[in-house]
């Protein structure tokens, strides 16, 4: 029992403490498939590329050629008690290329990594911002609903007392019954985005707390920022480049040029199970040696040419994807920048309609107070009524989320600005301050 009692309390103590973003960010990136997808191909490449470096490099290898029964006449071939081989590549001018294109290729992998952490990094961030967002507009929803729930009250006791007709009372519950549906709607907003915080970090459901003082100021940025190359284009056009060398070294395989190798080979023969003796003049050297160079010049091979065909087409397609890539990037930014004016617009208006909602509410409260300093006579202005209060409440608390919601798009669109123009480095750079 106080085991279990333990973690109990510990559950509870993970799922009301709060998490940085920085803490977000590095666990969505080490639980990112796609981020462990594009390591597992790093990893790869680099071993492409060791290979195309090794065939330069002499290879050893031993065997036996040991008898298993008795050999009967003359079998053409020495029966060996073990023999070596050393064999290497000396001179291959489409190996070369080979190389140059495997490196490139291995260039072309760790850009796609980069690309992929930046965008596992910018999904777990907007969704904590967002969340973080949520749960502020969650606060003033309640804050809403309790307003709702004393203007219903008012009014329920206007309408018996006959100073306010039903209808007025039937538009109170009206509102209060809108407010808790924007209420749940945001509830199932908030559980949303913990789903997908929980699936993009592997901590439990619901045991991110956002702590909004882990997000730094996001820049003002706007389309006149120099854009820098970004991961994903770098990285398919190093994917070309990877290709055009592939084709250029199939390519000089039809040149003829020589292609150089070298060898060496030990034989270690034996006589057992065999008569090999009896069919040559002399006896055979039990230590056979043997070296030389080997020069190979293709002449005519139709599959060389179909192979210098086929990487041609795939290089040529991966040029124009990378060109394709460049485009939809200098897009985005264009489509970003274009919107990003209309969002500053819209926040700023939100903002101001939020601060002249909590002005008039100061306004009424101090009326409802004071009075409205007006004379008894016939012009004399009425008394607001206690339900004017209660409206006004709720106004300021729905300007107040329009603001936030405002901000929060605002936000996401200065988010994807950043990465398309190829600085989402520096904004998460920030999240890991040097000492």
């Amino acid at each position: 029992m106080p085991l279990a009692g333990a973690v109990l309390a510990s559950a509870a103590a993970l799922a009301s403490a709060q998490v940085s973003l920085t803490t977000v960010v590095d666990l969505a990136q080490k639980n990112s498939a796609t981020v462990r997808l594009a390591q597992a191909d790093v990893q790869k490449v680099a071993a492409e590329l060791q290979q195309s470096r090794d065939a330069f490099i002499p290879s050893l290898s031993f065997g036996s050629g040991l008898p298993a029964f008795r050999e009967v006449g003359f079998t053409g071939s020495l029966p060996t008690i073990w023999d070596s081989t050393v064999q290497s590549l000396v001179f291959s001018m489409p190996q070369i290329q080979y190389i140059h294109a495997a490196r490139a290729g291995f260039q072309s992998a760790q850009l796609a990594l980069k690309d992929a952490r930046e965008q596992a990094a910018l999904d777990a961030s907007t969704a904590y911002i967002e969340l973080d967002t949520v749960d502020r507009e969650l606060e003033a929803a309640r804050e809403q609903e309790q307003d709702a729930a004393r203007l219903v009250e008012i009014e329920q006791q206007r309408a018996e007392a006959g100073v306010d007709p039903l209808s007025t009372l039937l538009q109170a519950q009206l509102t209060a019954a809108q407010l808790k549906l924007s209420r749940l709607h945001l509830e199932t907003r908030a559980a949303t985005l913990s789903k997908q915080l929980a699936q993009l970090t592997g901590l439990p459901v619901g045991s991110i707390t956002p702590d909004r003082a882990s997000i730094p100021e996001i820049p003002a940025v706007t389309g006149d920022r120099a854009p820098a190359p970004t991961p994903g284009v770098e990285s398919a056009q190093e994917l070309a480049l990877s290709r055009e060398r592939q084709a250029r070294g199939d390519k000089e395989h039809l040149w003829l040029l020589p292609e150089i190798g070298f060898g060496v080979q030990y034989n270690r023969n034996t006589t057992l199970l065999n008569s090999i003796q009896n069919y040559f003049a002399s006896t055979l050297p039990s230590n056979n040696f043997s070296s030389g160079f080997s020069i190979k010049v293709p002449i005519f091979d139709m599959g060389l040419h179909a192979k210098s065909r086929e990487t041609a087409a795939e290089a040529l397609r991966a040029r124009v994807e990378a060109e394709q890539a460049q485009q939809q990037n200098d897009f985005e930014i264009a489509r970003l920048t274009a919107s990003l004016r209309e969002l500053d617009a819209q926040a700023e208006i939100a903002s101001l309609k939020q601060q002249i909602a909590a002005e008039q509410l100061k306004s009424v409260e101090a009326e409802l107070e004071l009075g409205n300093g007006a004379s008894s006579g016939p012009s004399a202005q009425p008394q607001l009524s206690p339900t004017v209060e209660q409206q006004a409440q709720i106004d300021e608390r729905q300007k107040y989320m329009d603001a936030l919601d405002a901000g929060l798009e605002l936000t996401k669109a200065r988010l994807d600005l950043l990465r398309a123009l190829g600085h989402m480095q520096d904004w998460l750079d920030e999240l890991h301050p040097k000492p």
